[in-house]
C-alpha cells in the first residue's frame, strides 16, 4: 500500500517525518479555503478606510494573495518533499537549540489569534442566544466556545481536513450573503466614503498589500506542517495555483467586508454590524453562525497546529497535550481589548511588528533549502541532536537580527523588506563565517540520502 493511501489515526501527529498523506489537491484546496476565513482580514480592511478606494483595496488584495501563494510553494516544499514540519526544517539553518526563536516567533501571534477570533465567535453565538433564547453571557459564550475549539483540535489533521472540507461551500455562499447585505444595507455610505474617494497608488497602496500578506506571513513560515499532508504527486506549479485560489476568494470579501462596513458605520466589530444591516431574523442567525463557525475552521488549521508543534519539540509533549495548552493560553490574550473599534490601528501594527521578524526567518528557511542545500537534505541529520546541527547556528540568528532591523525602520512594508538583507546575511555568513560551516557540512551525505531511510528514524 503506498505512503499516499495509508490510513491515519485522528490526533495521530508526530515530529518524525511524514509517510501517511491525508489529502488530495481537492482536500488540501478546500482545507486553505476553510481555515483563511479570518476576521484578522475584517480588521485589516477597516484598517484601510480613508486610505484606499475599491479598486485600490481590491488590486492589493490580490497582489498580497499571489505573493502568498507563491511563498507558500517556495517555503512548504520541503515538507511536501521530506514530510517533515516546520520545526524540523528550522533545524538545518538554526540548529536544535536554536529553533526556539523561530519557534517562539511562530507560536506567540497565531495564540494571540487564536484568542481574538474566539472572543469574535463567541460573540456571535452570543448575539444568537440573546435573539432566540434571551440569554445574554458573552464571558460563558466565550469559555464553552474555546472548550469546543479545544475538543475538535486534538483530532489533528484528520479532523481537520473534515471539518474543512465540509465547511467551505458554507462559508463561500456565507461570504456571498454578506457580501450582499452589506452593499445593500451601506450602498450610499459606501459609494461617497470609498468608492469615490480618490486613495493613493503609492506606499499606502504597498502598505496595505503587506497588510493582507502579513496575515498570512505566520503561515508562510510553517507551511511545511500542512504541505506534508499533501500527496506527493502534486506540482509545484498547482500547489502555487492551490494556494492563491484558495486564499483569495477568503481574503478579497473578507477585507472589502472589513473596509466597507467600518467605512460607512464607523465600527470594526463585525457582530454589531451585521447585527445592523440584517433585518431578518433567520438569516441574522445564519450569518452569525457562519461567523461563529468561520472561527473553528480558521483557528485549528492556523492557529493550533503550529504552536502544538513548538510545544511538541520544546517540551516533549503529545499532540493532544499540546494542542489543549495552546486553547488554554488563548484565554490569556485579552481579546475583549483586541475588538474594540480603536483596537484596529493596533491590530495593524501587531500585523506589521510580527511580520518584520517572520519575514527574515521566510529568507533564511528559502535560502538555506535552495541556495545551501540544493533542495537535498541528510534527513538523518535533522533528527541527530547529537550531530552537525547540535546547538545553535547563530548564523540564522544574525540574519534574522538584520532583517528585522532592516523591517522596522519601513514597518508598514516590513516583510517585503526583511528579505533581501536576511537573506544575503545568512547566505554570506554560511559560506564565509567558519561556526557556521558545520551546519553545512553535515549534508555531505545529503545526495546520497535515500527516502525509505526516513521510515528508520526514531519517532521524537
Amino acid at each position: 500500500m503506498s505512503n499516499d493511501t495509508q490510513d491515519k489515526r485522528a490526533g495521530d501527529e508526530s515530529l518524525a517525518p511524514q509517510q501517511t498523506r491525508i489529502m488530495d489537491r481537492w482536500s488540501y484546496l478546500l482545507a486553505w479555503l476553510g481555515g483563511c476565513v479570518s476576521i484578522g482580514t475584517f480588521a485589516m480592511g477597516s484598517s484601510l478606510v480613508g486610505q484606499l478606494n475599491m479598486l485600490q483595496a481590491v488590486v492589493a488584495i490580490a497582489i498580497g494573495c499571489f505573493v502568498i501563494g507563491v511563498a507558500l510553494a517556495i517555503n512548504g516544499a520541503a515538507g511536501h518533499k521530506y514530510g517533515i514540519p516546520f520545526m524540523v526544517q528550522a533545524r538545518g539553518a538554526f540548529g536544535f537549540a536554536g529553533t526556539r526563536l523561530p519557534g517562539l516567533v511562530r507560536a506567540v501571534p497565531a495564540v494571540v489569534w487564536y484568542g481574538f477570533q474566539s472572543w469574535i465567535g463567541a460573540g456571535a453565538l452570543n448575539a444568537v442566544s440573546a435573539a432566540l433564547l434571551g440569554w445574554d453571557n458573552l464571558v460563558a459564550w466565550f469559555v464553552i466556545f474555546q472548550l469546543l475549539q479545544i475538543a475538535l483540535s486534538v483530532y489533528g489533521f484528520k479532523g481537520i481536513k473534515w471539518l474543512e472540507n465540509v465547511g467551505s461551500v458554507f462559508i463561500i455562499g456565507a461570504l456571498g450573503y454578506m457580501f450582499y447585505a452589506v452593499i445593500t444595507k451601506f450602498g450610499g455610505e459606501i459609494d461617497a466614503n470609498i468608492t469615490s474617494i480618490e486613495g493613493t497608488w503609492g506606499m499606502p497602496f504597498w502598505g496595505a498589500t503587506m497588510l493582507f500578506l502579513g496575515i498570512y506571513s505566520t503561515m508562510m513560515l510553517n507551511v511545511s506542517d500542512y504541505s506534508r499532508e499533501l500527496h506527493k504527486d502534486v506540482k509545484p506549479g498547482v500547489l502555487t495555483t492551490i494556494y492563491s485560489m484558495s486564499i483569495l476568494p477568503a481574503t478579497l470579501f473578507m477585507g472589502l467586508i472589513g473596509l466597507m462596513v467600518s467605512g460607512a458605520t464607523g465600527t470594526a466589530d463585525p457582530i454589531k454590524v451585521f447585527s445592523s444591516a440584517v433585518d431578518n431574523t433567520p438569516l441574522l442567525v445564519t450569518t452569525l453562525l457562519f461567523i461563529a463557525f468561520a472561527q473553528v475552521t480558521t483557528n485549528v488549521l492556523n492557529n493550533v497546529v503550529p504552536p502544538a508543534y513548538v510545544l511538541m519539540d520544546l517540551f516533549k509533549l503529545s499532540f493532544k497535550k499540546s494542542a489543549v495548552l495552546v486553547g488554554l493560553l488563548a484565554f490569556a490574550t485579552f481579546p475583549w481589548v483586541l475588538v474594540k473599534d480603536e483596537s484596529a490601528a493596533g491590530l495593524q501594527m501587531f500585523v506589521q511588528t510580527y511580520s518584520a521578524f517572520l519575514g527574515p526567518i521566510f529568507a533564511v528557511l528559502v535560502v538555506d533549502y535552495y541556495l545551501l542545500r540544493r533542495r537535498e537534505l541528510n534527513i538523518a541529520q535533522y533528527y541527530d541532536p547529537n550531530g552537525a546541527f547540535r546547538g545553535v547556528n547563530w548564523a540564522g540568528f544574525a540574519a534574522v537580527v538584520v532583517g528585522a532591523a532592516v523591517a522596522l525602520s519601513f514597518s508598514s512594508i516590513s516583510w517585503y523588506a526583511s528579505l533581501l538583507p536576511a537573506g544575503l546575511t545568512y547566505y554570506w555568513l554560511m559560506k564565509h563565517w567558519a561556526p557556521a560551516r558545520r551546519f553545512l557540512d553535515g549534508q555531505e551525505s545529503a545526495a546520497a540520502a535515500e527516502p525509505a531511510g526516513m521510515t528508520r528514524v526514531a519517532r521524537p
